[in-house]
């Protein structure tokens, strides 16, 4: 591993890592995602399966209303123990696997600035196709959220730095110190994953390990209360 990319890390707490997954695999995670938002879409309308199961990924996270997602599909989960090592590298850490997140963005949609929760210590966003979208990142690691149910954040708030990543780049970041966001889309489909480690090093992480899951690929409900 480039020692400029490590040192990048360590300092700025967040790095970009280019073609960490090659153009043919990325290529089929994505069209693997789009047809399962239209099976799914089906699946719910017809009340084949009930839109009130998350097994299935779901339109109602709040973080980004009427969107598709989906927390630990199979595909996202071998993406999050697979690329661990290279993210070892990169943050010159040890970590635990946590979890996979994975949207299909669509157009008008936004990320509001925040901050990410403990099992977010050490997070990716892995561009899977779709319409260029970038994220924006604030590296001074300051508070600027007055009310996040409001979406108020102060009036000076830094304007953070535009990350453009293609399929297959990923942005690593200290997800809880870090306030990250992306603006109003105005493509027509932009796919990302997050995937999300703790530190082992970092109290208490080894009992967050699998975001408190049996293992990698459980769906949230098998989370420890």
């Amino acid at each position: 591993m480039n020692k400029n990319v490590i040192k990048n890390f360590k300092n700025n707490k967040y790095v970009v890592v280019n073609k960490v997954v090659s153009k043919e695999t990325i290529d089929f995670i994505y069209n693997y995602f789009l047809l399962k938002r239209e099976v799914v879409g089906n699946f719910f309308e017809t009340k084949y399966i009930s839109p009130f199961t998350k097994d299935w990924g779901s339109w109602e996270d709040p973080q980004v209303p009427n969107t598709y997602s989906h927390y630990a599909d199979i595909a996202m989960e071998t993406l999050l123990v697979k690329l661990m090592p290279d993210v070892e590298k990169i943050t010159n850490l040890k970590l635990n696997p946590n979890y996979s997140y994975a949207r299909i963005y669509k157009k008008g949609d936004v990320l509001h600035r925040h901050k990410d929760r403990f099992s977010c210590e050490i997070s990716t966003t892995l561009n899977l196709g779709g319409d260029p979208w970038p994220i924006y990142i604030d590296p001074t690691g300051s508070d600027n959220i007055v009310d996040y149910d409001r979406k108020i954040i102060k009036q000076d708030a830094p304007k953070g730095l535009k990350v453009d990543l293609n399929p297959g780049d990923m942005l690593i970041y200290r997800g809880m110190e870090l306030e990250h966001w992306r603006e109003p889309f105005t493509g027509e489909n932009c796919a990302q994953v997050f995937l999300h480690y703790n530190n082992l090093q970092t109290p208490g992480a080894n009992e967050n390990i699998y975001d408190r899951r049996p293992g990698v690929g459980f769906p949230d409900y098998f989370k420890k209360k």
